[in-house]
C-alpha cells in the first residue's frame, strides 16, 4: 500500500473527512480492566460528597438517564446501584496514544478534539483505493482488535457533517454521507444536532417555528443575524451543510484558566470575593510556563450558581489586576445573585510572536 500524503490541497467540496469518536471512552477502558463491570451501570466521575460530576458513563447507565456533566449525586439518585469510579487518567492517555498511533497509519492530517475524538482528512491518500469509507472501517477494526475499544465513525465532505454522522449509529457505528445524499440528509436534520445550538438557542429557534434544518433554510441570512448576531451567519451556513473549515493538525492555546467547585455553596458576593486570591495564585502558576512567549489580552471570570446556571464576564486588559477580576466577579454574580457552587478565572492569550492568530478555543 502507498504511504498517505500529508498535503491538504483539496477544495472543500472534494474533501474526505472522517470524524472518529470512541464510545464512552473512560468507561470503556474501565470495563476492559474490569470485565465484571461490562453489564452493570458504570460511571467515571467525582465523588458525590465532593460535589463531583460524571465524566462519562456506559450504556447501561445511560438507560437510567445518566449523562456526562451530570452531578454525581443526581446520577446516584437516578441509579442507586450505579458503580461510580474516580478513574485513571494516566491509563486513559496510554490507551488514547495507542488509538492515535493507529490513526497515523492512514494519514498525518489529524486534528485531535479531545483525548478520545479526532478529525482525519484522507482526501489525498491512496490507501484502500482512496475510499474514506473503507479507511474508516479499517481504522475501527484495527482499534477494536488491538485495544478492545470501539470507535464510531462519520464520513462526509466536511467536519460538520462528519461529526453529526459519527453520532448517528452509536455505539460502534459507521455512518457515511455521500455528496449526493448531503442535501436530503441536512434538510431532515434537527437543529439541536448543529454544534453550538444549546437548549436556549433551540428554544429561540422553536419560537421562530424552526425545528429542522429545512425550516431553518427558510430564514434569510439577515433574519438569522438579527436574532443570533454573529452566530446567525454560522447557522445559515450549517443549515445548508456548508463548512469550509480545514482539518488542523495544530491548535495554539488561546486561553488558560482555573476553576474550583466548592464543597459548600458560597452564599454571597463577599464570600466569592474571598476566593479570588487563591484562584489568581493558581492561575499565575499555570501561566508561568507561557509567560515568556505569550501576552495576556483579556481577563475572564466564570460563576456557576447553585441551580447550575452559569455566566462569564470578561474585559480586555494586559494586566491581571485583582481589582479588574473583582469587578468582573461582581458583574457576573449580580446576573444570578444567588449562592455559588463554582468559580473560575482565566486569561485570553495573544498569538505567539511571529505566528498568525489561531482558532479561538473555549476558555472554560
Amino acid at each position: 500500500m502507498s504511504a498517505p500524503t500529508p498535503e491538504n490541497t483539496q477544495s472543500p467540496g472534494q474533501r474526505k473527512i472522517i470524524h472518529l469518536d470512541c464510545d464512552c471512552f473512560f468507561a470503556a477502558v474501565e470495563m476492559l480492566e474490569h470485565p465484571e463491570w461490562r453489564d452493570i451501570p458504570l460511571a467515571v466521575g467525582g465523588a458525590s460528597e465532593r460535589r463531583g460530576v460524571i465524566s462519562t458513563c456506559n450504556y447501561p447507565a445511560r438507560a437510567y438517564g445518566i449523562h456526562s456533566a451530570m452531578p454525581s449525586a443526581k446520577a446516584l439518585q437516578l441509579c442507586p446501584h450505579l458503580k461510580l469510579v474516580s478513574g485513571n487518567m494516566a491509563r486513559y492517555r496510554e490507551v488514547a496514544e495507542q488509538i492515535f498511533a493507529i490513526y497515523r497509519r492512514f494519514t498525518d492530517l489529524i486534528e485531535p478534539v479531545s483525548i478520545d475524538e479526532a478529525y482525519l482528512d484522507v482526501s489525498n491518500t491512496r490507501l484502500l483505493d482512496g475510499s474514506a469509507t473503507r479507511i474508516a472501517q479499517a481504522i475501527r477494526e484495527q482499534v477494536r482488535d488491538e485495544t478492545g475499544i470501539t470507535v464510531s465513525a462519520g464520513v462526509a465532505q466536511n467536519k460538520f457533517l462528519a461529526k453529526v454522522a459519527s453520532d448517528w449509529n452509536k455505539p460502534d457505528g459507521l455512518c457515511v454521507i455521500t455528496p449526493d445524499q448531503q442535501a436530503e440528509f441536512v434538510a431532515s436534520l434537527e437543529v439541536k444536532k448543529i454544534p453550538g445550538v444549546g437548549p436556549r438557542t433551540q428554544e429561540k429557534l422553536m419560537g421562530l417555528g424552526v425545528g429542522t434544518c429545512s425550516e431553518l433554510q427558510s430564514l434569510s441570512l439577515l433574519e438569522l443575524q438579527n436574532h443570533f448576531g454573529k452566530f446567525g451567519e454560522r447557522l445559515w451556513q450549517l443549515a445548508r451543510g456548508e463548512d469550509s473549515r480545514e482539518v488542523r493538525t495544530h491548535r495554539e492555546r488561546k486561553s488558560i484558566s482555573v476553576e474550583h467547585t466548592y464543597s459548600q455553596d458560597l452564599p454571597g458576593l463577599a464570600q466569592c470575593m474571598e476566593q479570588l486570591d487563591p484562584l489568581m495564585d493558581d492561575l499565575a502558576r499555570r501561566f508561568e510556563r507561557h509567560r515568556a512567549s505569550r501576552q495576556i489580552l483579556g481577563l475572564v471570570v466564570k460563576v456557576k450558581f447553585n441551580d447550575f446556571t452559569q455566566t462569564t464576564a470578561e474585559c480586555r486588559s494586559d494586566q491581571p489586576h485583582k481589582g479588574l477580576f473583582a469587578s468582573l466577579m461582581e458583574e457576573a454574580w449580580h446576573r444570578g445573585a444567588r449562592p455559588v457552587r463554582l468559580l473560575g478565572v482565566g486569561y485570553r492569550l495573544g498569538a505567539k510572536e511571529g505566528e498568525a492568530e489561531a482558532e479561538q478555543l473555549p476558555l472554560f
